[in-house]
């Protein structure tokens, strides 16, 4: 029997999150794992008046690919995949692969390699986006794996992932409208500021937000959500950050990283493990020591780590920056085949200044 909450998830990320419409290419995306959350968009797609495009991976067959292709195969771009990038009108993907470590043994090298070559995927998303051409939402399917590596049962944590996007309530779209009109207040604040300095026990850092737009984070992107967002002036980052918890890619953790920042660029960075990952994603190419995205998050219904970047990020209390790519409509040019978000704790001794007036203390905004 379909979990009830599933029905709902559907119905939030089509009907509110990308809001599909009659006539419109629907792109629904996940790993063979996933397919039962797939089935209900689908299904609720068909009853939008959309036009479902099932588009299905399986971790299994990636991990072949990655071991056994060749260069010219690890270059090659599917061009159905291309068309439609450059002419779907909505992109949904769902989360979730049965081993979370399946990955490890990959040389990255060999990851950037593919994803040096899809660059152009991701670029013509987030630019079609930006010009309201391409919706897109991700989401994620909860499962063994995930539950694991979040060291819940896969019932307590099926109640997390459901919970945190208020599809446990009567009325999710109700609820999410009261995150959007949240976020509004703090975004209309930060109009028009210029510069930002975070200082905490974890992080010394100034960036400029000079003439970048903050976004709203409220589920039309991202489902669960709960931040604000924007792409820092690429040459402005300057300091110092450790972020508080481990940073996967590829299926391998990278704990303990800290980096220096000096006129925006990455100038030195360690970690504790898989420091190899690390300046693989670094050195991927020009725009990859530059930050693409500051974040604040603010969902406090995720309070604990799970090691899935889709809660994480959200964690009331934290900001997160990523490295790479950033969302052209936030005002961000820095482009790269890497977008990689690392998180910093603010919860303890920490403060943002806004163009020196006090904005955040110790988790909770104050203005």
């Amino acid at each position: 029997m379909t979990d009830p909450r599933l029905q709902k998830m559907a119905d939030l990320l089509v009907n509110y999150s990308v809001n599909v419409q009659p006539g419109e290419w629907v792109g629904v995306l996940g790993d063979v794992l996933t397919l039962p959350a797939l089935r209900e968009i689908f299904t609720a797609v068909v009853r939008a008046g959309g036009n479902p495009a099932l588009m299905l991976s399986d971790d299994t067959m990636n991990r072949t690919f990655l071991r056994e292709a060749n260069d010219d195969q690890l270059t090659w771009l599917d061009p159905s995949q291309s068309l439609y990038y450059d002419q779907g009108d909505v992109y949904i993907r769902i989360g979730g692969v049965p081993n979370t470590r399946a990955m490890t043994k990959i040389d990255p090298k060999r990851n950037q390699k593919v994803a040096g070559a899809r660059r152009p995927w991701l670029e013509t998303r987030m630019r079609r986006a930006a010009e309201g051409k391409m919706k897109w939402v991700g989401a994620w399917y909860p499962n063994d794996a995930s539950a694991q590596e979040a060291n819940m049962s896969l019932e307590d944590y099926s109640d997390f992932v459901f919970g945190a996007m208020f599809c446990d309530r009567d009325d999710p779209v109700a609820e999410w409208s009261k995150v959007r009109a949240l976020q509004d207040e703090k975004i209309a604040w930060l109009k028009g500021k210029k510069s930002i300095k975070l200082q905490g026990p974890n992080i010394d850092l100034q960036l400029s937000i000079d003439g970048r737009t903050f976004i709203n984070a409220c589920g039309t992107r991202n489902m669960p959500d709960g931040e604000i967002f924007t792409g820092p002036v690429e040459n402005s980052v300057n300091g110092w950050v450790r972020f508080s918890y481990p940073s996967i890619v590829a299926g391998r953790a990278v704990e303990g990283i800290e980096i220096k920042f000096q006129d925006g660029k990455v100038m030195e960075a360690s970690s504790k493990t898989n420091q190899d990952l690390l300046y693989a994603q670094l050195d991927a190419d020009a725009g990859s020591r530059y930050l693409g995205e500051f974040a604040i998050g603010t969902n406090f219904g995720i309070q604990q780590f799970t090691g899935n970047i889709l809660f994480d990020e959200k964690i009331g209390g934290t900001v997160h920056m990523a490295i790479g790519a950033g969302y052209p409509d936030t005002g961000s040019v820095n482009k790269s085949a890497v977008h990689w978000d690392m998180i910093c704790d603010m919860r303890q001794g920490s403060e943002i200044h806004v163009d020196d007036e006090l904005f955040y203390k110790n988790g909770q905004f104050v203005a």
